[in-house]
């Protein structure tokens, strides 16, 4: 396995924005660090289970892939422009916030959003399949994207808890901008 290649996919595909990290991003703004990172324990445990989930279903999803990957841009693209609907139309109250951006709410997520699903079927069959068979070696590598994920997660709670003040002050400037990339990231899946 080309482990530099591996490591440049995962960091682009974890820390670029997308609607988990838009979701943190607002949900620091709106309610603070300690419910952010609530929600990011919650997208940290749903992405490492739809790693599991991909590795451990790897060969039946590639054959149903074309399938699933239709459902997922369907599903997917029209839960991201609700939410960037509710990020443009919520003039975010912190009780609204504390409501959406829970520990279960960051699990599940994380089986609707058509990048992070799209990143766990490619992955695990494009590097570490290919390279490692044992359970042990597979199961290392899963922890290691995991960890990748979390990584970002935090530093995108702690880009918003620095970026915090500016968020407020400009909160419908930020909330419209938050909504565009989701709309955009929404309209870039069926290109």
């Amino acid at each position: 396995m080309d482990t530099t290649s591996f490591l440049f996919y995962c960091m682009i595909a974890t820390f670029t924005p997308g609607p988990t990290n838009i979701m943190i991003l607002s949900t620091v703004k709106n309610a603070g660090a300690r419910q952010a990172m609530t929600f990011s324990y919650g997208a940290t445990i749903g992405f490492g289970l739809l790693l599991v989930v991909s590795a451990a279903l790897n060969s039946m999803l590639m054959a149903v892939m074309p399938k699933v990957i239709t459902i997922l841009q369907i599903i997917g693209s029209a839960y991201m422009v609700y939410l960037a609907y509710k990020i443009v139309s919520n003039h975010s109250s912190q009780a609204t916030a504390e409501q959406t951006a829970t520990f279960r709410f960051g699990v599940l997520l994380q089986f609707l959003n058509p990048k992070t699903v799209l990143f766990a079927l490619t992955v695990i069959p494009a590097f570490i399949i290919p390279s490692y068979s044992g359970f042990a070696a597979v199961s290392v590598h899963i922890a290691a994207i995991t960890l990748i994920g979390f990584s970002a997660f935090l530093t995108w709670v702690l880009f918003g808890s620095v970026l915090r003040t500016f968020l407020q002050k400009h909160q419908k400037f930020a909330n419209l901008v938050m909504a565009l990339f989701l709309a955009y990231a929404a309209v870039m899946i069926w290109t």
